[in-house]
């Protein structure tokens, strides 16, 4: 069983419908689920219901695949995903993604993101600067008026 967690916090300049959409939209996460410097844009595969599984294949100096099954879907609140991940390897280790969404200032969301079970010392530091390029990349999307899709 884990014995690290991540919580990241974030201010976001978008209600919660729209941040909502940005998880569920392939396009929209393509462009913003690259969690290190000069990355290009990800490969997505998402089937966005309750069971449905998605596959993230992020592009740097090698290619890191993501992949999972989501276990939550509350439209526009939450979103619980399993995450396996060959960036910081989890092996099959059951980590878990939850994404709480909520009004915020100004028309805005505040966005919770805890990544819990992840296992030992060397999963656990690979994450947490990951997350928080992956938010920041997502505000500036948001800001920029995209990602624009719906779900998928």
């Amino acid at each position: 069983m884990s014995d690290r967690s991540i919580v990241q916090e974030r201010l976001l300049p978008a209600p919660p419908e729209e941040v909502f959409a940005a998880w569920s939209d392939p396009d929209s996460l393509r462009q913003w689920m690259c969690p290190a410097e000069g990355m290009a844009p990800a490969s997505v595969e998402v089937d966005f219901r309750v069971g449905g599984r998605f596959r993230i294949v992020m592009h740097g100096d090698r290619d890191y695949a993501q992949h999972g099954e989501y276990l939550e879907i509350d439209p526009p609140k939450r979103i619980v995903f399993r995450w396996v991940s060959e960036w910081v390897p989890t092996g099959e280790a059951e980590t878990r993604v939850s994404v709480s969404l909520e009004p915020g200032a100004d028309g805005g969301t505040r966005l919770v993101l805890v990544h819990d079970r992840l296992p030992g010392t060397d999963t656990y530091q690979g994450h947490p600067a990951g997350w928080r390029r992956i938010l920041a990349l997502l505000e500036d999307a948001l800001r920029s008026g995209h990602p624009q899709g719906g779900t998928r």
